[in-house]
Formats: C-alpha cells, structure tokens, sequence
C-alpha cells in the first residue's frame, strides 16, 4: 500500500477563487487519489468482510465469539438515472454507524443488495425492445460504481439481487411454503397442511358439507383446502387498471381512483387472483408491535392498517337468504331501520343481467316504492346495474370519504330485524365496501352520522335508541345530526324476546351479545380493517409462481427439484393495455403468449401429465419480504438459510424477544406496505421451524429526505435549477420569471445534483460530512451544494493539523498535551461516542469540528496522543482520509478495525464551573467553584464572599436556595 506523495498544483473547488495550491495540501485531486486507493485497498484485503459462524463464509474465531450487529438498509430499486445526493443519505449513515461498531469490538454485518424486480424497467423493455434483465443489470453496475465512490464498508460477498434465479429460486420456495401451510387457532400458528388433510380424513375435521373426505372429488378437495391455505386463488374484487393492464393493490392506488404509477383510472373488477392470507395473523402482527424498537408513528400507522375492532356478527333473514353484517354496536341493533350492501355484495352481483344466482334482487319494485328510492329506473334490476357500474369507478378511498351528497339504490328487498321482527329495506352504496366486515351495515341512522345524512336524503325512518344526554329529546326528526355516544343509556330496545331498555351501553352489548349466540342468529366477534394480501400481478418482470393446474383446474406446487421456475423469453413484455376509461376489459398476460412455456408435460409423482403454467407474477414486493435471511447465508443452494447462522445474526436474545436485525435504516413511506408484508413471511417462516426470529427488523429508524428547491414556469413547467439565475428578489430562468417552492430532488423535476458530481469537486469524505452535517437524521432538510465546502474545509484543517502541506511530512510530536487540550479532546471523545451510538451524526460532526478548531487555534505542533485519536474520532464519518493520516501515522493495521477513543471522566468534568450569586434576584458576586461542591460548602463559600458581605451591608438572613454548583439566592431579612 503506497501512500501520496504528490498532488495537483491548483485548486479550484468551492467557488474559491483559483490558487496555486501547496504540493501537499488537502486538495479535491488529493482527495480523488486517497479514496481510489483506499476503496481498492479495502476491496483487495476483504476490510469489510464478516464471518460467520460455519459455512463458506466462515472466519476467525475471534470476531466470531465478538457481540454481533447486523445492521441493514432497504435496499434500492436500480433505477436508469441513477443515484442523486438525497439517494445515500440513509447509506451514509448506516456505514457511519457500522464503522463506529466494528471500532467498539462488534462483529458486524453490512452490506447492500438490489430490489431489482419491477415496473420502470419493464416499460423500458416496452418502449426500447430491451429485455429488463439487460437494462437493469446494466443500472446495478452503474449505482454499484456510484455506491463504492461513497466508500461503504460493504461486505461484497452477501450482496444479492432480487432478479438472480438463484435468489428467486427461494423466494418461489417460500411461496410453496406458504401455499402448503394454514393457520391453525389452536396453536396459534402455521402449521404444515398435511396436518389438516389428516384431520378430515380421520374425520375430526367435518368437510363443508358433512361428506367423508374420501367422497369429494379432487377438485373438491382441493376447494376446500382453498379455504384454509395461507396462499390461495380467489374470485375477488380488485382494483383493476386498464391504462396499465394490470390489476393493483390498494395500496397502489391514490386517493383519487388513479394508478400511482402513470396516473390511470382505477376500477373495481372480479378476477381469478392470488392472495396471501395476512388476516389470520392481524392479531400477532399488532400484539407483537409493542417488542419492537419502532417509531410510535410507524407502530400507529401498522395499527391502524391492522384495524382491530370488537363487536358481533348478526345475521338478517332475506328472503331464502340472510345478510350477515358486523357492528360494533350491537346495542343499537333496535335503531336498524335500513340495510347498506356494498355494491359488489354477492347478493346483488348476479343482477347485472337479470337475476343472477343468489341474487336478493326482485324483478319489480314493491308497491309503495319511494320515487327517490329507485333513482329513476324502471326496475331494482337496472337501477342495481346501473349503480354498480358508477361505483366501479371510484376508489376505496374516494367511496369513504366525506361527501355532501350520498348516493344509493334500493334493491327492491326488505331484511327483518332479529330482534325487533319489522321489515326494513336494503340498499346498495358505495360508501359501504366489501374489503371491510362483511360488506354489509346494518344502518341505525339516529345514532351514526353516515347513516344519518343517508337516511336524510332517502326519506329513511330513524329511531333513537341510546337516550340523548345533551337535551335533544328522543325524536330525530327534530334533530341536526346523530347522536353518538358510549356514555348513554338505552331507550326504546325492547322486544317479544329481549330487553335492552334502561342499560349502559357496554352492558347492553354485554346482553344483545349473549342473546345472538343462543339464538343461533349471531356472535360476539373481532374484526379487522386488514385486508388479504393481493399477490399477483398481471407482468412479464416478476418472480413467475411456482404453480401449476391440471384439466381441472387443481392448482399444484412444483416439487423443490424443479426450482427455481425461470422466467421465459418473449417477444412483447408488455401486458395488453387498453383505453384507460375502458371498465369492461379482463387481463392479458405476457406470459400467456409463449405456449409452449405455459403448456408443458410434467411428471409430479404420478406419471407424466399436461399442465398448465400460472401466467401471472409476483408483485415487486416478494423479493423484498426476505432479503435479510439470504444476507446471512447468500451461497447456501440447499437451504433458505443455515439455522445456525440465522440464530448466530437474527436469533431472539435479552432485549430482543422477537430477533431480527439490529438496526434497519430506511424511509417513513414503508410502514404499512414493506414492513408489514415482511413481518407476516417471517412469521409464516418461524413458525413452520425455518428460523428462529419472528420479526424481521428488531430496531426501524426513518431517515428524513434530502429536498431541494424545485423551479417552475408560467405553464407549471420545471426548468433546470442549474441554470436559474436569482436578482432584484426572484429567480429567473432565461429571462423569464420563475417560481420556486421546496420539494424532491428528481431528474424529472430537473433539480437532481449527482453524488459524482459532489465527489469530483469535493471528494466522497466532504460528501458524506455533508450529508450527516445537515441537521438530524430523521428530519428533513434542504440540499444547498454551496455549503458543501464548510465540510471540505474542515477536513483540510484536519489535514493541515498532522501533514505538513509544503512538504508532506508528519508534523505531530512525541510530547504530552497541555491540560485545556486533554479537556477539550476527552469531551470531544465523550460526546461523539454517545452521538455515534444514537445517531446523532451532525451533533458529532459539530464535537469533532470543535476539536480540530481547538488544535489548529493553538498555533503548535499537535501532540501525536491527540492526533491519532482526533483521526480515530472522524474515521467511521471520514474513512478515506483517516485511513490516510492513520498510515502516515505510522500504523500498518486499517483504521477500519482500530479501537475507538475512550475518554478519561476526570477530564470529561470541567475542573470549574461559575457558580452566580444573587441576592434579592440580582448578581451580586461570581464564583468558581467545583462541579462536585455541596449545597453547605457552596453556601459558606458565598456568605463568605466580600462582595456579597458588602452588598449585604450587616442586613439579617432570612433565606438562603442553594442549586449547586451553579446558584446561590440569598433573601435578605
């Protein structure tokens, strides 16, 4: 390893103006030339490779026997234009972080793959005719290049990629898993789905329908299993997207009915789609919340999507037919005076053309039938159709919200009331869905505000069944809004069978309750917002399943032999499309074109047969669900992950019940999609005995965004903020007058700044001070490249405190620091190391400025014991120049596994400290005394201070307050 030597003769970096530069001084050339070297240094000598405890990946037993850190990114997607300044933010720091645990004797894991699956590059592929594989490989060697400038202590070996079939040979594996797994109560966990076929063939599990499992046929079985299965096809309602021909999950869906991505209209359509059951662990994924080291924000966010409510299942006669609704206030059951389905509900989706089957729908309106009711059409039949399609194409967000005018139809059926016996009708409306409860209310419009405007606008009776306590008297036609309240007693609830009249609310549920469930007509129950987990996407660019179907339509899992399933080639990677505003459209598949990929013989145990391949894909979100395990054990081609080296990296241990990485960096716009997906697989993993950690992620922190100011013309256009020029107060872009508000960085918004860019001028270590500098960590904040060079100058400060810039020579001495320098080091040491174990990396950055500012205002030679231990200091923020200065040194061994500083506490504790006198409130005396004086000593010391005894002036005492060792308050008699 050879050290510099020699540098570039002028410097230009900052907006300086331009100088000849001293042959040795700190110069962005200079910095170039380190970090190069540095970084091929440390790839060269596997500086950042971790050990772990057996395998190919095996080490010493030393750092092995060391306290573990695993410490994780969310990793990125490889995006075409690359990394700007705001991408590393998160990167930086978990490096700053990582380094300052391996310099306090922490074996630790970092390193950093690529979520490589997804839409960009699928429609890159579309437009160009270029296979995603090549472009996104082609974007990974690209931010690989960019990553490595920043100079991440990574360790290369574990690094993987969503798209390898290597990698996604065990993401297919885990689906299986899942797909061969249910949930069983009893235990309160996955377990294996033989387990449950067992159970119906000794008949301790009745079928559907009472029949011997032995009598169903496969198909049959096959349904029923269905039923159970963590991972199942389904008819269901989805949010299908014409303009991008695939269908999306709720999540991916704005508050306007749009795609997030491409901005198309969303509608609601009934596919044939897989899904994972989430919804039999909502319980576990809330409870086991509390154990984790998560934002409170994050953990109400889950909560929230989780969604748990208690309450009771009751069941409406109608007709043949019952509607089962949930309510959380079934102490209202006697305020029912109308029913509310979603307009997907089955009972009204056969009516579209006519009455389909199961269809509650009359084929007239029954006499009496309220004009406003029917919404101007001449049967329930068409007035249901012609709503169902209206509601088809709003989202689930625009249907829940607040608006002025609700909208309806009545089916033309009545349902009774179990407990009162009166028939009451049944509507259809979109603010009712069928992804929450049963997707139907019972409305008790007195005492619910929706119900309320809605029976308002439909001329609906209401009854008020929990007596007002704000003096509005019983009569809601007299009233403005509902009545709503749990600090109430109930009224006119009072049946043939049962009596509510006089209770308290929690009493009355108590009551109603109980009832139900002897009448056979209902239970108390628990509900929850959470919905099941849409899993397929109708894409080329994505994990294919692991599924097969026979001529009957049997879904069958492939055996582990025949994994992974690798993606075919195709001459169109596009999923068909359509006019966006085009509802009544189904899917087309990529996959769905090359026959004889979908078409194959295979023998799956019982002789060779013809199947057919699933053509749909996994979501973008499959690979990123497990990524952390494979980190541990990335060459491992018999397993999902040794169980020794999972238990070794993310076992559960003291303070972390659940396991799971150490400490996972990334933003706040994953906390309910990411995270929650990721939970529910290492769960699903757990409990089937694959690993050992039931939580992925022990410790979350959310990093802020890097901002910038973006510039937009008078067409709302954004200009490049390169070339906006700021005078006479506002900015103007080629002469013409601009607007500028703070946002994203993006190369869209033509405002993105490259960390090549950065690292040019400057050089990666003033880059990443910066970054770190800003503000805290988890706060946004504004980028502004003119301030970079405060950075940069420090560390040519530092470099000018230990290397001679005329001659290149060390310039430290073998003498011992003066006492106001072993104070001013040991406070700094004191402080970073708490700021570097809390993330507060600007606050150490500020400590280790201080210092470096306390040497060079000294004027001398600095000492060699501070040298070397202001270098230990600024090395996990600053490592190429640290390892620079800690050659120069003299040491031979990287700085990357040097001890960290340890401050001395007799020099952390100034050795003074002013303590003010007052007396009637104002400063009479100063005084210096120790920090560790009593109250009694600090007393005696200011009674006995000559001013205090002037300004007294033989005036009696009536009270001394005494804070030591800052405050002395005499009140005089």
């Amino acid at each position: 390893m050879s050290e510099t030597t020699n540098s570039p003769a002028v410097e230009s970096a900052g907006g300086a103006p331009t100088e000849t530069a001293a042959p040795h001084r700190y110069t962005a050339a200079l910095a170039a030339d380190i970090e190069a070297r540095w970084q091929d240094f440390w790839e060269a000598n596997g500086t950042y490779e971790a050990p772990n405890p057996k395998g190919d990946l095996a080490g010493d037993a030393e750092p092995v026997a060391r306290p573990k850190k695993f410490i994780m990114d969310m990793f990125p997607y490889p995006s075409g234009a690359g990394l700007h300044v705001g991408h590393p933010l998160g990167f930086i720091a978990t490096d700053v972080y990582a380094r300052h645990q391996r310099m306090t004797g922490h074996n630790v894991l970092h390193t950093l793959g690529f979520d490589a699956f997804g839409l960009p590059a699928e429609q890159y592929a579309v437009q160009t005719g270029t296979h995603p594989r090549v472009s996104t490989e082609a974007n990974i060697v690209n931010m690989r290049r960019q990553l490595r400038r920043l100079g991440l202590g990574h360790d290369q070996r574990r690094s993987i990629e969503t798209i390898d079939p290597a990698y996604y040979k065990w993401t297919q594996w885990i689906f299986l898993q899942i797909f061969n797994s249910w949930y069983d109560p009893e235990a309160d966990a996955a377990r294996p789905i033989d387990t449950l076929v067992t159970q119906f063939e000794a008949g301790t599990r009745p079928t559907p329908d009472g029949r011997a499992w032995s009598e169903l046929t496969a198909l049959e079985r096959a349904n029923v299993l269905g039923e159970y299965r963590l991972a199942y096809a389904s008819d269901a309602p989805v949010n299908w997207c014409p303009g991008l021909g695939t269908v999306l999950a709720n999540e991916e869906v704005t508050a306007d009915g749009r795609s997030e991505r491409g901005n198309y209209p969303v509608f609601k359509a009934k596919l044939r789609q897989w899904n994972m059951r989430i919804t039999a662990y909502a319980d576990r994924l809330l409870n086991d919340l509390d154990a984790l080291d998560w934002p409170d924000a994050i953990k109400l966010q889950q909560r929230n999507w989780i969604g748990r409510s208690e309450g009771a299942r009751v069941d409406f006669p109608v007709g043949d037919d019952k509607i089962t609704v949930f309510t959380t206030r079934q102490d209202t059951l006697f305020g029912a005076t109308y029913m509310v389905l979603a307009p997907e509900h089955p009972l009204v989706a056969g009516s579209d053309n006519g009455n389909g089957t199961g269809s509650i729908v009359p084929d007239a309106w029954p006499e009496g039938t309220h004009d406003v009711w029917t919404g101007g059409h001449a049967t329930p039949g068409d007035a249901v159709a012609a709503y169902r399609k209206q509601a088809a194409s709003k989202s689930d967000v625009e249907r829940q919200a607040e608006a002025k005018d609700k909208t309806g139809v009545f089916t033309g059926a009545f349902a009774t009331n179990p407990v009162s016996g009166e028939q009451v009708p049944v509507f259809i409306a979109d603010y009712v869905l069928m992804g929450y409860g049963t997707g139907a209310i019972m409305a008790v419009p007195a005492h619910d505000s929706r119900d309320f405007a809605f029976a308002r606008a439909f001329e609906l009776p209401m009854r008020c069944v929990v007596e007002p306590s704000d003096g509005r008297g019983t009569d809601p036609s007299a009233w403005d809004d509902a009545f709503a309240s749990y600090d109430a007693k109930i009224v006119n609830s009072s049946g043939e069978a049962v009596s509510l009249d006089g209770l308290g609310v929690t009493e009355a549920k108590a009551k109603i309750t109980e009832w139900l469930a002897d009448q056979g007509i209902g239970e108390g129950t628990v509900n929850f917002r959470l919905r099941d987990w849409l899993f397929s996407r109708q894409r080329y660019w994505g994990e294919p399943f692991p599924i097969v179907y026979d001529e009957d339509g049997v879904a069958h899992a492939l055996p582990e032999s025949m994994l992974p399933l690798e993606l075919p080639e195709v001459e169109d990677y596009s999923p068909r499309t359509f006019d966006p505003d085009d509802a009544d459209t189904q899917p087309e598949t990529p996959l769905s074109r090359n026959e004889d990929w979908v078409h194959v013989d295979l023998d799956l145990g019982d002789g060779i047969k013809r199947y057919r391949r699933e053509t749909n894909t996994m979501p973008n979100w499959a690979g990123s669900c497990w990524y952390e395990m494979r980190y541990l054990d990335p060459h491992n081609g018999e397993a999902l992950v040794d169980p020794e080296i999972e238990q070794y990296w993310m076992g559960p241990r003291e303070g972390q019940p659940s396991g799971g990485v150490d400490l996972y960096v990334g933003g706040a716009e994953h906390a309910v999609l990411h995270l929650l997906y990721a939970r529910f697989w290492s769960k699903v993993l757990h409990d089937l005995g694959h690993v050992s950690s039931s939580e992925p992620f022990h410790k979350l922190y959310n990093q802020g965004m890097i901002q910038a100011f973006v510039y937009r013309d008078s067409r709302g256009i954004a200009v490049p903020a390169a070339e906006v020029e700021e005078r006479d107060g506002g900015y103007y872009y080629q002469g013409e007058r601009v607007s500028r508000v703070l946002g994203k960085m993006g190369k869209s918004l033509k405002n993105a700044v490259t960390p090549d860019e950065i690292c040019a001028e400057y050089g990666a270590d003033t880059l990443r001070l910066y970054e770190m500098a800003m503000g805290p960590l988890d706060v946004s904040r504004p980028w502004d490249t003119r301030a970079v060079v405060g950075q940069y100058r420090l560390l040519q400060r530092l470099w000018r405190n230990v290397i001679d810039e005329a001659t290149g020579e060390v310039t430290v001495v073998d003498t011992e620091p003066d006492e106001a320098t072993l104070r001013a080091l040991h406070k700094a040491i004191d402080g970073v190391t708490q700021d570097m174990a809390n993330l507060r990396f600007n606050t150490a950055i500020a400590k280790v400025t201080e210092l470096n500012n306390h040497l060079t205002k000294a004027g001398t030679p600095v000492p060699r014991t501070v040298a070397e231990r202001l270098v230990l200091l600024i090395a996990p923020l600053a490592p190429h120049i640290a390892e620079e200065l800690w050659r120069k040194l003299g040491h031979s061994d990287s700085v990357v596994h040097a001890d960290f500083p340890v401050a001395d506490p007799a020099y952390v504790v100034d050795e003074t400290v002013t303590c003010v006198v007052q007396i009637k409130g104002k400063v009479k005396a100063r005084l210096e005394v120790a920090p560790s004086i009593s109250d009694a000593d600090l007393e005696a010391a200011a009674l006995a201070e000559p001013a205090v005894i002037a300004a007294l002036d033989g005036a009696g005492i009536r009270k001394v307050i005494v804070r030591a060792p800052k405050l002395v308050n005499i009140v005089p008699a």
